[in-house]
């Protein structure tokens, strides 16, 4: 078993995510998990990421706050505390944190095949 202790949970940075911070709390360099990486998002005020629809898919589950996820096809989608959402890969997606306190999800993805 490994264990990553929350003090200790490395910070790692989001391609295409603005006024975010992102602890790595199992997966990549922090443990030998295969199947897939787990990370804990805090999204400050009008935080987010950008409209992208990356290969992999992800699961949220926002533990604080509020996050507004908007869909390629325009749809959008409010999760609160304990609220999920499963989203295919190659969906596009955008996040805002639309609201005065800072929102905390965490994220799960499967590792991205190795390349070669």
């Amino acid at each position: 078993m490994q264990i990553t202790r929350f003090a200790e949970a490395r910070r790692y940075d989001a391609p295409k995510h603005f006024d975010m911070r992102s602890l790595r709390l199992q997966g990549f360099d922090v443990s030998a998990s295969k199947f897939a990486w787990v990370g804990l998002s805090h999204f400050l005020p009008q935080g987010g990421a950008e409209m992208d629809a990356g290969p992999l898919e992800k699961i949220y589950v926002v533990l604080a706050g509020e996050v507004t996820i908007e869909l390629g096809d325009g749809t959008v989608h409010v999760l609160r505390p304990l609220d999920s959402c499963h989203i295919p890969g190659g969906e596009a997606r955008s996040i805002r944190n639309l609201r005065n306190e800072i929102a905390t999800m965490l994220v799960v993805m499967p590792h991205p095949e190795p390349k070669g």
